[in-house]
């Protein structure tokens, strides 16, 4: 047999020889591959960082205890730490929605906690939206969504005093266009039933409530006109303003003697614990002020503050909370921490730098503050890259790994790089 026979009938046998092993793999009878002993894991996400920390939009605490806090994060959810600020842990990732915009403990049970969704520091088209209230019974272990679910960003919750099931919600609203939901809102049973109490327009929503600590009837809100879209942020028009009800919200009163005349942008403002007639609001304005203080509980108003810095940026900032024990005491969180012992006439941060300010907790991008009424060296700050706790004994810095990232991209390594681009903090 010469070769290129030899070399046909190779190939012709080792032709059959495959068509046998495939037959024999296909009648069962071939060799089995490796056998699967485990059912496979169902993919889920890990935590990849970066560790340093992302916006917390508004912070809570609970009156005499030093150990309890509450963070609200712009995207993250709730954070709740139960060792003075040392460590915080999520309580809130298992609900819907990560933006919050505010949170209150009942001074009457320090177990009930509202968290108002929606981050109410406007600044980008890209800001995350809410989905209405909700309410824990047991301290954070569990969450119930109350309702108000279009109202897109809330400012403010407020609960009575003595009676838990009375809870006032301060919703700015989305912002997008005309809106009914928003304005203040009201409850008498715990959340089952709202009314809303307050509402100027359709393009007005509520920046700034606070409730008179001696007479929780008397509520003093800031409405802000305003309206965002992916090319222009509008802030400012004739539904800013300042309003005020004595009778639990069921009439409301503009109050306009010594106020700047509209148009105004946002809003907010403060009874003062310790002395209903000590009111204040912080407005927007171009170029008639900052700081309006009253002291015939509202019925007339002087500017006290030209301090531009105090207003700067206002979508992004404009919270002020005045000491529990003192009111001349104010507190002014915007692009640095604003500090004021003489009622208003001048400030620390940006405007100046006085001895009472010195050594204490501050902050940058600053947004929120919660003040203990029983201790009042005791107070938290939140900012754009974390916060911090003062205290008696030193301060406490807060970082938790909430960073917000805006894109995410792998290349083709193996193992793969990651790359991302944070909002602030570096």
């Amino acid at each position: 047999m010469n070769t290129f026979a030899w070399r046909k009938l190779s190939v012709a046998l080792l032709s059959v020889a495959a068509l046998s092993v495939v037959a024999s793999a296909q009648r069962g009878g071939g060799p089995a591959g490796p056998q699967q002993s485990t059912t496979p894991e169902p993919l889920k996400f890990r935590y990849m960082g970066p560790a340093p920390a992302g916006r917390i939009a508004s912070v809570a605490g609970v009156p005499g205890d030093p150990n309890t806090y509450y963070l609200g994060s712009a995207s993250g959810g709730v954070w709740k730490s139960t060792d003075g600020g040392q460590v915080f842990v999520p309580i809130f990732d298992d609900q819907p929605v990560a933006a919050i915009g505010t949170i209150a403990v009942a001074a009457s049970d320090p177990n009930i906690v509202w968290v108002g969704t929606g981050e109410s520091w406007v600044i980008r088209y890209s800001d995350v939206m809410g989905d209405g209230v909700y309410v824990s019974k047991d301290a954070g272990k569990t969450w119930k969504n109350m309702g108000l679910k279009e109202t897109g960003r809330i400012s403010r919750v407020i609960i009575h005093p003595q009676d838990p099931n009375i809870v006032y919600v301060c919703a700015t609203g989305r912002l997008t266009g005309p809106q009914e939901e928003r304005g203040v809102w009201k409850t008498t049973d715990g959340g089952a039933n709202w009314n809303r109490v307050l509402f100027v327009d359709g393009n007005t929503g509520c920046s700034g409530l606070s409730m008179d600590a001696k007479d929780p009837n008397i509520l003093l809100a800031g409405t802000w006109q305003a309206e965002q879209h992916t090319w222009v942020e509008r802030s400012g028009g004739p539904g800013s303003g300042v309003y005020l009800t004595k009778d639990g919200g069921a009439k409301w009163t503009k109050l306009t003697a010594g106020l700047p005349k509209p148009p105004v942008g946002k809003i907010d403002v403060q009874i003062a614990p310790s002395n209903s007639s000590r009111m204040y609001a912080l407005i927007q304005t171009p170029d008639q002020g900052s700081v309006w203080r009253s002291d015939d509980a509202g019925a007339t108003w002087k500017v006290v503050s030209w301090d531009r810095s105090l207003i700067g940026r206002a979508g992004y900032y404009i919270r002020m909370l005045v000491n529990p024990q003192n009111a001349d005491d104010i507190f002014i969180m915007s692009s640095s921490m604003h500090r004021s012992q003489d009622g208003g006439k001048t400030f620390s941060g940006n405007g100046g730098t006085f001895a009472f300010t010195q050594g204490q907790a501050s902050c940058g991008d600053c947004h929120d503050i919660w003040i203990d009424p029983k201790d009042p060296v005791r107070y938290a700050l939140v900012d754009d890259g974390g916060g911090s706790i003062n205290t008696r004994n030193g301060i406490v810095n807060i970082r938790i790994p909430n960073g917000q990232m805006y894109h995410v991209h792998v290349d083709t390594r193996v193992p793969y790089w990651i790359y991302s681009n944070r909002q602030d903090d570096g």
